[in-house]
């Protein structure tokens, strides 16, 4: 705030805030930029920063100019600016109570909640504000959840929705809460996973089964744009269940999003761009990737759900998923790693043919072929000098089936730390 208000910024000091109303920040208060300082899930000494445009997050291309700009000393000249605190978060949380009470339409408009349990865990980051300012005042009973106080050291587990442990802890508090849904968000709110009144989790492929039924609804026969290892019975969903078009694409969110918004300015509809990590942007909330509004929309139709008796998980019990599903992951041991794991993935493509494995045509990223009742995608990491290799299978014990019939491949690839791979099949 200092650097900026030396060269005349006037800032608006957010306080702990969620990174998605960062962004808003530009939509409510007419903000030029925003700039989130977080280390989302990672430890506290990886904080970092995330910037804000009205037009949406900065590319990597807009950071690179960015850092050259700095290393240049290209800056305005000195002025004076200023510096005000404003309690955006309360504004924010506002404008999510309106969302349900307007969703809703409960007899009760203003607790359109009453009756419902909620579990709230935001693993000591910065949604429980969710709580306390969205949940409760509607007339949701939250005192099953935990966690909801912000300290960087995460004490309790990591808050993260891919995380095992903090998964695990979710669905044994909205067990023992006896609630009807439980909510889990990483650090700065940007993704979010569920728990079913049964304590199962909805994440993952369930989340995006969820979330694609729900817009589907206003949007027949939208195109759904995932990251590349989704199930193919999520496809299968998606397609003959839902009336709806897959797209599957590369990982990565901005990936997603950026091809749903290139979709969408083609004429194709695309409403929802989804990765199986959580993040989650919706057409109708500016291709935001916001946890709490995702959370929101999921609410809203447990809401309109329970009037007719149903519940959300009638809404997925189409999806058919897969016995077991492993990922593993092979560094790259040569320099030049980008090189090298194309060269990886051509000679995988050409092997897979060879063995008459069928190669999805629908795959933008690595090579994803169909093995026995299995499937397995090996791409390369978008920045790390790493392969990972998924694997899904319909069988109890097929994805040791599938990795084993990948072994003569991989054991002509000296480049590959294949350790992770030996462990798995011994």
């Amino acid at each position: 705030m200092r650097s900026l208000t030396a060269r005349g910024v006037t800032v608006l000091d957010c306080g702990l805030a969620s990174t998605p109303a960062m962004f808003m920040t530009t939509v409510d208060l007419g903000c030029d930029g925003a700039v989130q300082l977080t280390a989302s899930h990672h430890p506290y000494h990886r904080n970092g920063l995330k910037f804000f445009l009205p037009s949406g997050g900065l590319e990597g291309t807009d950071i690179t100019a960015l850092l050259e700009l700095a290393q240049a000393e290209d800056f305005p000249p000195p002025a004076a600016g200023t510096v005000r605190e404003i309690a955006y978060m309360t504004q924010y949380a506002a404008r999510l109570r309106r969302l349900i009470c307007e969703g809703v339409q409960a007899e009760d408009y203003n607790r359109p909640l009453a009756g419902f349990r909620i579990v709230v865990d935001a693993g000591n980051g910065a949604g429980g504000f969710y709580a306390r300012d969205v949940l409760e005042p509607l007339g949701a009973d939250v005192s099953g959840s935990q966690f909801l106080e912000p300290d960087g050291r995460f004490p309790n587990h990591i808050p993260n929705p891919e995380n095992p442990e903090a998964m695990a802890s979710v669905c044994a508090a909205t067990l023992k809460a006896g609630a009807d849904l439980g909510v889990i968000f990483d650090t700065d709110v940007d993704r979010a996973g569920c728990v079913g009144a049964d304590g199962r989790e909805i994440n993952r492929n369930r989340l995006i089964a969820l979330a694609a039924a729900i817009v589907l609804e206003d949007a027949p026969g939208g195109t759904i744009v995932t990251d590349s290892v989704t199930s193919s019975g999520l496809k299968t969903f998606l397609e003959q269940t839902l009336g709806g078009v897959h797209c599957r694409f590369k990982r990565g969110y901005k990936n997603v999003i950026n091809e749903a918004q290139r979709l969408c300015a083609s004429g194709v509809n695309a409403p929802l761009a989804i990765e199986t990590s959580g993040h989650a942007a919706l057409k109708d909330n500016y291709f935001l990737d916001d946890g709490a509004y995702l959370v929101t929309r999921i609410i809203i139709k447990a809401a309109q759900l329970r009037r007719e008796g149903r519940t959300l998980e009638d809404l997925i019990a189409a999806l058919e998923e897969p016995a077991e599903s492993v990922e593993l992951r092979f560094n790259i041991l040569e320099s030049d790693f980008k090189a090298y794991g194309l060269q990886v993935l051509e000679r995988l493509e050409a092997y897979a043919r060879r063995q008459g494995w069928p190669v999805a045509e629908d795959s933008r990223e690595g090579v994803r072929t169909t093995v026995g009742d299995g499937w397995l995608l090996l791409r390369l990491s978008v920045h790390d000098p790493v392969m990972p290799l998924n694997i899904e299978s319909a069988a109890p014990g097929g994805c040791r089936a599938i990795a084993s019939a990948l072994t003569d491949f991989m054991s002509a690839e000296g480049g590959l730390d294949k350790s992770q791979l030996d462990a798995y099949l011994s």
